[in-house]
């Protein structure tokens, strides 16, 4: 029993000793209070002042590095291969014969059609004999000229065919691997090796179509790639003539020379295209956008409040923004804490 009263003793403690803690404190704050006029305490923030500069637009995007012209080799018709005149990895000229297909039974068929071709000659002469004397009608020299024609043209085939079993670069450039051997007997669904013009290069990517009237072909860029920090310039030679309806974008085609050969069709290129000038342009840091369902948002310093403002952003680097509706010079641009303000809030801001 003792121990029982004891229990609800230290509860009762307990309990009055909370209601005299919760007293003491509202009491403290309502002093607070008083002193500060019944306001809540200004937020410390930073900001700066707002100023107009002229400013670079640059257009930061990504871009793909494309051979001047590459295509596969292949044979146009099937064959043993009788010789291969080329090494893997090196540079070919224009004409260079890569390898030749035997072609002997092309050359005992070519031989055929010429005699058969010489026959076809001589029957049309004694036509023609034949016709000037009345010992034959007209259509009987037509069809000795038709087989003559028919002749003259199974022989043009014959010789193309054998033309086509030598195999030659149609441009200068680099071979690749290959994957014949003489003696090989391929067809043309075969891939013998790659052949890619690196002496320029393509670089190709896309920008969002209100920057479209912006870009004009003959205008520079510069363009660097991963695992090296040297900046890269090209020329534009080539703009796609209609947006692309599915992504918003137009693509755009800009050329390069490729001195050193240290640029690798296939790879990546971050591509900076230089556009308008602007004059007067207020550029503020991205840290002191907020991003709202709306749009974008600002604070900015309003007799001792934060003052929300929406904002019409455009350009993006990675440490600032050009801004073009919403802020003027003066204004003073509140950069830290932007996060937790509220509009009408009470601030102290530190300019720097």
């Amino acid at each position: 029993m003792k121990i029982k009263n004891l229990i609800y003793a230290l509860l009762i403690l307990g309990f009055g000793s909370f209601i005299a803690y919760r007293v003491v404190t509202n009491k403290n704050k309502k002093e607070d209070s008083k002193k500060t006029g019944g306001k809540d305490t200004p937020t410390a923030v930073t900001g700066i002042v707002v100023k107009t500069a002229t400013f670079d637009n640059n257009l930061s995007l990504s871009g793909s590095i494309e051979a001047n012209e590459q295509i596969e080799i292949r044979s146009e018709i099937s064959g043993i291969v009788e010789g291969i005149y080329f090494n893997e990895g090196n540079n070919v000229s224009k004409g260079q014969v890569l390898f030749k297909i035997n072609h002997l039974e092309l050359q005992a068929q070519l031989k055929q059609a010429i005699t058969k071709e010489g026959l076809a000659a001589e029957n049309l002469r004694r036509a023609k004999l034949l016709l000037e004397k009345e010992a034959i009608s007209q259509e009987e020299l037509d069809i000795s000229i038709a087989d003559h024609a028919s002749m003259q043209a199974q022989t043009q085939l014959i010789k193309a065919q054998i033309a086509k079993a030598t195999v030659r670069a149609p441009f200068s450039g680099k071979i690749g691997l290959r994957s014949i051997s003489t003696g090989t007997y391929i067809t043309p669904a075969i891939l013998v090796a790659k052949l890619v013009n690196t002496g320029k290069l393509k670089i190709t990517f896309s920008i969002p179509e209100k920057y479209a009237s912006q870009v004009t072909s003959g205008s520079s860029i510069e363009f660097t790639v991963s695992g090296s920090t040297k900046v890269y310039t090209a020329k534009i030679y080539a703009v796609e003539p209609e947006v692309a309806v599915a992504t918003r974008t137009l693509q755009i085609r800009a050329i390069t020379d490729n001195v050193d050969g240290k640029l690798f069709p296939g790879t990546f290129a971050d591509v900076k295209l230089p556009l308008n000038i602007i004059k007067d342009a207020i550029v503020i840091p991205s840290e002191a956008i907020i991003p709202v369902q709306s749009g974008k948002k600002v604070y900015i310093a309003n007799n001792g409040k934060a003052k929300e403002v929406m904002v019409q952003a455009t350009t993006r680097t990675d440490a600032s923004i050009l801004i073009l509706e919403g802020l003027k010079a003066g204004d003073t641009l509140i950069t830290s804490g932007v996060m937790s303000l509220k509009n009408e809030a009470p601030i102290k801001v530190n300019v720097k």
